[in-house]
């Protein structure tokens, strides 16, 4: 036993040895060297030695560098193993503790802790995901999303039964009948909204403006898919002597491109001589939609947007507006309205024409949802939903939990908000529509009508002549004191 540990107490010199000096000798632990004989010395060049002559001595492989110790994943995973037995030894309710249950758990937990869209879908949501038919829609027509930990409104559809109920962008759900939400996801609470249309839900919300906790009865229903709507010529009120048009996308769908389009050529007829989009509390949709649309105001093969994962081999080319087949381009004046619901495909359009100098915005910070979720299928039948790129202006501004930030800022209240959102849920058409509009206080659109004025103003100073007669405003400077 004594031979034993000796040995190893001299091995363990001799390593420590070798490790304080590479190139020294060897040393045999179980022989010690002659008192005279000297220790091997690595070669070495003398100072004097002239650059480039010839070095009698080999010279020795220099030391590789020292990598940094990669992330120790086995301790990491010993870890949540370990947590994983304590709590199936310890906790109080044994049918909770299950290698699934615990499992699953994790996996929810560490896709909520990377950023508000990643998540984990179990078994049964994902088959519900995939079962879900396209062109339709039924529910109480309200978009959803975790912002700051909480399950928020995101935008509230102005033809749905949760904008007629008075719902708004921006209140907090507490329940969904007897569920509560504070520890359910975004996919999961989508399905507790939807249903067969007829039946009835309510809806639990906390309204931050207020304070106050408010209930809902609604009763779902089959939406339509239309998303431009009102377009018209603003009144007099608002537009004053000038021809200012406005619309509004309420989402991107494979037909808003066609849809604003047409919308655009009969406002040109009309006279338009600047144009207003409106694209509050818009959730996004469609990407290749929203390309199109700012196509409607860009020339052919303008760069839009690009998406960058981590992998920049992998990066798809950058999204170009399309071709025009031969229609004009529109180049008239605009101006873009956003607030904290427009998000994703709505803040592509907004930031692209912001930064390509194309449009002022107006309003408020846009939501900040500019990123790419894929969908990965796993081998237990779940999935997760997982943020693999994010989103880029053509300045390479990232709007991903940044938002889009307006030229003019201009806040409504919550009742300010609540007024806009009845309107667009039940008003007039044509004519009387453009009246209710300018009557309706709505501060966001008066000042993005009045920037517009300003410019067209401006515009006609360049191109008409000063009348006659007109006495200088400043003068010159042989006529200065």
């Amino acid at each position: 036993m004594r031979t034993v540990l000796a040995s190893s107490i001299l091995l363990a010199a001799g390593l420590t040895l070798r490790a304080a000096n590479p190139a020294a000798a060897p040393v045999t632990p179980t022989a010690p060297a002659p008192a005279k004989a000297p220790a091997a010395k690595p070669p070495t060049i003398k100072s004097d030695q002239a650059p480039g002559s010839p070095n009698t001595a080999k010279e020795q492989p220099k030391p590789a560098p020292v990598k940094p110790p990669p992330e120790d994943a086995y301790r990491q995973m010993e870890l949540l193993t370990r947590a994983v037995e304590m709590i199936r030894q310890s906790y109080v309710d044994e049918s909770k503790v299950t290698y699934e249950e615990l499992i699953e758990g994790a996996l929810e937990g560490m896709l909520r802790r990377l950023d508000p869209h990643c998540e984990y879908m179990g078994r049964t949501l994902f088959e519900d995901m995939r079962r879900e038919q396209s062109d339709t829609s039924e529910g109480v027509g309200i978009t959803v999303a975790l912002r700051d930990g909480a399950l928020t409104i995101i935008t509230v559809r102005e033809d749905g039964p949760a904008a007629r109920a008075g719902l708004l962008g921006g209140d907090q759900m507490v329940r969904v009948n007897d569920v509560l939400m504070d520890s359910v996801g975004v996919a999961e609470a989508v399905q507790l909204l939807q249903g067969k249309a007829g039946e009835s839900l309510k809806l639990t919300v906390r309204r931050p403006g207020t304070k106050q906790f408010l209930e809902f009865s609604l009763v779902r229903e089959t939406l339509s898919e239309t998303s431009v709507h009102d377009a018209m010529l603003l009144a007099p009120k608002l537009a004053g002597d000038c021809k200012i048009g406005y619309a509004r996308i309420s989402q991107y769908t494979q037909a808003t491109a066609r849809d604003l389009s047409d919308a655009l050529d009969e406002l040109e007829k009309s006279g338009m001589d600047a144009f207003v989009l409106d694209l509050r509390n818009n959730p996004g949709g469609l990407l290749d939609s929203a390309v199109a649309v700012c196509g409607e105001f860009l020339p052919e093969s303008t760069v839009v947007v690009t998406t960058e994962g981590r992998i920049a081999s992998q990066n798809p080319p950058p999204y170009r507006t399309p071709e025009r087949d031969g229609k004009k381009p529109r180049r008239y004046p605009m101006a873009i309205l956003i607030n904290h619901a427009s998000a994703s495909a709505a803040e592509i359009t907004a930031g692209a024409l912001q930064d390509l100098r194309r449009a002022i915005v107006v309003g408020t910070t846009s939501f900040g949802k500019g990123s790419v979720q894929s969908i990965l299928p796993m081998r237990n039948g779940a999935a997760m939903r997982l943020t693999t790129a994010k989103y880029y202006t053509p300045s390479h501004r990232t709007i991903h939990e940044h938002g889009v930030e307006p030229n003019i800022v201009s806040v409504l209240t919550a009742d300010e908000e609540l007024k806009v959102s009845r309107w667009r849920a039940s008003h007039g058409t044509g004519e009387a529509a453009a009246l209710e509009i300018s009557n309706l206080g709505d501060r966001q659109l008066e000042r993005a009508a009045d920037a517009l004025k300003g410019v067209l103003v401006f515009a006609s100073f360049q191109v008409k002549a000063p009348p006659p007669n007109v006495p200088r405003a400043l003068p010159a400077k042989e006529d200065a004191p």
